[in-house]
């Protein structure tokens, strides 16, 4: 009998393909206070982020954020207000149109969960009764409530992709650090018992029993290959 394919264990959550939680010391969040001033005490690197995070000191304690391109130690940041500097933490609603802004939150409150990754940052192209229409990197525009937060400026760590990795040990080690499976093993040099698309009989994902359109609430596993698509069939006019 086969075992589970490599997908299927990894969804699953067990101990061999799990990220390892000393990568994620750093939580990125903000405070909870809408007003104050905080100071970068330091710029330090984490093996589960792209970018370089600041650590920031204010009157209640210290928090994590992306750092922005041109940020150094020491410098101040003010968290609320309406003064539209370059690493300040304001309300959309108080951010000027035209403005860069990265490590957005799409509910009040909830410390950021959009334009976290090195080099990225989101436009403010307009404001609309109670919200605020942001451009992301996709060229997607959304819709997001104007007392959300974000922070003024362009996250660092913009060419880190431009730098080539010259050893595989290298890059073993930067896949490892968020528990990535590296490297990838084709599905159809599998074997038939390993995957779906094993074996050498043919290289049709249809063959082994399975449609080309998995679910789009399938497990990991079920959905091996394809990708689900917003619409199928033939578009009517």
């Amino acid at each position: 009998m086969g075992k589970r394919i490599i997908t299927q264990a990894r969804g699953k959550g067990s101990f061999t393909y799990r990220v390892k939680r000393r990568a994620f010391v750093y939580r990125i969040k903000y405070p909870n206070e809408l007003k104050g001033e905080g100071t970068v005490l330091q710029l330090l690197n984490s093996p589960a982020h792209s970018a370089p995070l600041a650590r920031i000191k204010y009157e209640k304690g210290t928090f994590y954020i992306p750092a922005f391109k041109g940020m150094i130690e020491g410098m101040n940041i003010e968290v609320g207000g309406s003064e539209n500097k370059e690493g300040n933490i304001l309300q959309l609603k108080n951010i000027e149109t035209g403005k860069n802004v990265y490590n957005v939150e799409l509910m009040p409150g909830d410390s950021g969960k959009v334009i976290r990754s090195a080099g990225e940052f989101a436009l403010v192209t307009k404001k609309l009764p109670g919200k605020v229409a942001l451009l992301l990197p996709s060229k997607k525009e959304i819709l997001v409530d104007e007392n959300c937060r974000a922070t003024i400026g362009t996250i660092a760590g913009h060419g880190r992709l431009e730098k080539p990795i010259m050893k595989a040990g290298k890059k073993h080690y930067m896949m490892k650090a968020r528990n990535k499976l590296w490297p990838r093993t084709s599905a159809v040099k599998m074997n038939a018992v390993d995957h779906p698309f094993g074996s050498g009989r043919g290289k049709n994902i249809s063959h082994g029993g399975k449609g080309k359109i998995p679910k789009r609430n399938a497990p990991p596993g079920a959905k091996v290959g394809t990708l689900r698509p917003r619409r199928t069939g033939r578009k009517k006019r």
